[in-house]
């Protein structure tokens, strides 16, 4: 256990070391390349240009907005998916009636809905909850309906031996054994939570970081557009360390080497 802590220690280092390496490489190549601001900022710059949102409050509204618009969509579609899920998976008649609706709704691209979701439920947060939702919807129903179809039947016939209800059945094997398959699912979905979030914003919005990243845009404020990237990024990578968290302690009958890590 002590030489797997190290290992992850070590790699941990590793990923460090690597991103200063680049991030020393982008720095180089725009100091001593005479690359444009306009085209690629220096990482100093957009470290500048953090510092200078975070200090003047031009940040802050903004992304209160956009954290309010990923956590409630993705509550509305973990909710909605992990109930879906459950009712697809055990009841055979609504998989074969409505499964095929759903993975026809999911090759939408959502892109090219959210300005009909703007259209009908506003410039405000209902329409990008509903986006992010949506975007967050499909991972949670398959992860659910395939733990739930990869419950042992060997242990399935046992339980009805036992006499066990089909809520005891439900809530001792069947739940407990999909629980992996879902926190995989809920670890796609804290991460589309942010792009779903994000293309609402870009449709139509009066705020958020999206809304931001566009009046960057359009102003040439290319090193506010990279600091806002970078904001993004953590919001995901912290949704994402979050659910990982969350997995590791709850499942706590299945063990997770340090060494699998290094692996991939």
């Amino acid at each position: 256990m002590k030489n797997g802590g190290l290992s992850l220690i070590s790699h941990r280092y590793q990923m460090l070391g690597l991103a200063a390496i680049l991030l020393a490489l982008w720095e180089c190549i725009c100091r001593y390349g005479h690359v444009s601001p306009l085209v690629l900022p220096a990482p100093s710059g957009v470290a500048v240009r953090l510092y200078a949102m975070f200090s003047d409050g031009t940040l802050w509204p903004h992304l209160a907005v956009t954290l309010t618009e990923v956590l409630v969509g993705l509550g509305v579609g973990i909710t909605s998916g992990l109930a879906t899920g459950a009712l697809v998976s055990l009841v055979p008649a609504i998989e074969r009636l409505v499964y095929p609706y759903l993975v026809a709704l999911q090759t939408i691209p959502k892109v090219a809905v959210a300005p009909l979701l703007v259209i009908w439920f506003g410039y405000g947060l209902t329409s990008k909850v509903v986006i992010t939702a949506l975007i967050c919807f499909f991972p949670i129903l398959v992860s659910v309906i395939s733990g739930f179809h990869a419950t042992d039947r060997d242990q399935l016939d046992m339980m009805k031996a036992y006499g066990a209800t089909a809520l005891q059945t439900l809530v001792r094997l069947r739940i407990p054994s999909a629980m992996v398959l879902i926190f995989a699912g809920l670890e796609i979905a804290s991460v589309l939570a942010v792009i779903g979030t994000i293309v609402g914003e870009f449709v139509g919005a009066q705020a958020g970081l999206g809304y931001l990243i566009m009046t960057y845009n359009f102003n040439l404020d290319v090193a506010g557009v990279f600091a806002v990237l970078v904001i993004l990024s953590a919001i995901g990578m912290t949704l994402h360390g979050i659910t990982r968290f969350a997995g590791r302690r709850y499942i706590f009958w299945i063990r997770r080497e340090p060494a699998a890590v290094m692996a991939h």
